[in-house]
């Protein structure tokens, strides 16, 4: 994993989104060649191509950390990470430990129940029978903000997609969220097609890689839906040999995921944790757009993968050197 470090200065770590959306910077690392290009995120129509497909993930960001009150009274925080179906949550609490299964959690007038407790940590939870989860967590939750994040957006709308539209991710699709209407639909009037797809993010977002060795890294399972006309659309750009650009690392993954040796994409939906590590044989994207990442995470690796890793890290290192500001707020990087 040390491959896959680098020093990232606190001050590097933007705390609050631009201005405007489709303001922030640009960083363009061409493949083949290692060089980079800077430019403003509203310029991207300046590099993608008449034909090109751009893949884009609708997912909507629920408000997943509940704050409450042990029976004890003493304050406590769930932070739901996957629905299980029947009311029944996967959740991680906090603190763990005096919240063993059978004890309840009140969060406003509802009371939650701890039924047990997971091999990896988490725990499982359960809403009131009867009651709607997403109606309690619209009431008294909040969206669960990367915790290198310690200022709450002035406006909570800028950790959501100006398309999100289906509920179900603790995560953002962080590299989306520089784009406006008015940028979609200029790459339309160019020529561009635009797709959309749902993975639902978690965990695995947040939590840097802890093993020594990367192939040692388990991502936790994610959520998908591949429709049927965005599978049409990909595989058609592939036999008339238009290129693929994946807005963000979960948008790489899915599509990567749902294809099959030949590179022919399937639709459908289920649960994916496939791990992109460099050697694997990218079937379907020609290019990504995806923020600056954590030093030793998951998206690096596959960001490094998908360009190599020298030409990644001398373009993060680079980047750092111009003031490109890192993370989920920061600033946004195209890969073609």
């Amino acid at each position: 994993m040390e491959e896959f470090d680098y020093e990232l200065p606190r001050s590097a770590i933007a705390q609050s989104p631009a201005p405007e959306r489709d303001a922030s910077r640009l960083l363009v690392l061409y493949r083949e060649s290692g060089e980079v290009e800077e430019a403003i995120f509203r310029d991207l129509p300046k590099f993608l191509k008449e034909g090109d497909v751009l893949a884009l993930n609708d997912t909507k960001v629920i408000k997943a950390r509940l704050f409450g009150k042990k029976e004890s009274g003493g304050k406590c925080e769930v932070f739901l990470l996957k629905d299980l179906g029947e009311g029944k949550w996967e959740a991680l609490l906090r603190p763990s430990r005096r919240l063993k299964p059978g004890s309840e959690i009140i969060v406003g007038e509802v009371k939650l129940r701890v039924l047990e407790r997971k091999e990896n940590g988490t725990k499982v939870i359960a809403f009131p029978e009867g009651s709607d989860p997403h109606k309690i967590m619209e009431r008294y939750g909040q969206l669960p903000l990367p915790p290198y994040i310690r200022e709450k957006p002035e406006d909570p709308e800028r950790y959501q997609t100006v398309f999100s539209r289906t509920p179900g991710s603790t995560a953002a699709s962080t590299a989306a969220l520089h784009f406006t209407e008015r940028l979609i639909q200029e790459l339309k009037e160019k020529g561009v097609r635009i797709v959309y797809f749902t993975l639902h993010m978690g965990l695995g977002s947040f939590r840097p890689i802890r093993s020594e060795n990367v192939e040692d890294h388990q991502l936790p399972p994610e959520f998908y839906v591949m429709p049927e006309e965005t599978a049409q659309e990909i595989n058609l750009a592939k036999k008339e040999r238009r290129r693929v650009i994946a807005c963000g690392t979960g948008a790489v993954r899915t599509i990567e995921g749902c294809a099959n040796e030949e590179g022919l994409v399937r639709s459908g939906y289920g649960w994916t944790d496939l791990f992109i590590t460099p050697g694997y044989r990218f079937k379907v994207i020609d290019g990504m757009i995806t923020n600056f990442h954590l030093p030793r995470s998951s998206h690096l690796v596959l960001v490094c993968a998908f360009a190599g890793r020298e030409k990644v890290l001398e373009a993060y290192r680079e980047a750092l050197k111009r003031g490109f500001r890192f993370l989920s707020f920061g600033d946004a990087m195209l890969i073609i």
